[in-house]
């Protein structure tokens, strides 16, 4: 089953287009999309740079809209419980980012553990009504972090990637 998706996302779109998607989903994000272009034998280099942009781009969106979208949802019955969970996630992470002010939140997107990232980030950034680009400077840096441990994890999974191949 996995290498039926594998073999279609290769076909239709390309390695390049499969670590950018990746790096798009809530979740996967760069996180994922990096191993997943060096086990595909991408460079790693090129991985980083592919993942960042992808990663990246749905963070504006997120930081302008999010606020709205969840005071929308809660004013729907099958979105509200989902809303709440939205700002309870993000008022949860609360603490630990203003406590460390503007460096919290990058180092929040940063450490590329379960839960924290460029999505979550930004919910938390919007959330907690950090100004649009202090929290979108914010969210690159940890991005580029991220981005920069991953590769470096990666490495090795590149290098049996192309002498497997």
């Amino acid at each position: 089953m996995i290498e039926a998706i594998e073999n279609f996302f290769l076909e239709t779109v390309g390695r390049e287009w499969c670590v950018f998607f990746c790096s798009m989903i809530p979740i996967i994000e760069l996180r994922g999309a990096i191993p997943l272009g060096a086990a595909m034998g991408l460079h790693p280099l090129l991985c980083f740079g592919i993942s960042i942009v992808g990663n990246m781009l749905p963070v504006p969106f997120i930081l302008l809209f999010i606020n709205a979208i969840i005071q929308a949802m809660k004013k729907t019955k099958h979105l509200a419980r989902f809303a709440n969970w939205l700002e309870a996630k993000a008022e949860k992470n609360k603490k630990k980012i203003l406590s460390f002010g503007f460096f919290g939140l990058v180092l929040f997107v940063g450490i590329p553990i379960p839960g924290t990232g460029a999505w979550t980030g930004s919910l938390a950034g919007s959330v907690l009504r950090l100004p649009f680009w202090r929290a979108l400077l914010a969210t690159f840096l940890g991005v580029l972090m991220a981005g920069t441990i991953m590769t470096i994890i990666s490495i090795p999974i590149y290098e049996i990637a192309i002498h497997v191949a």
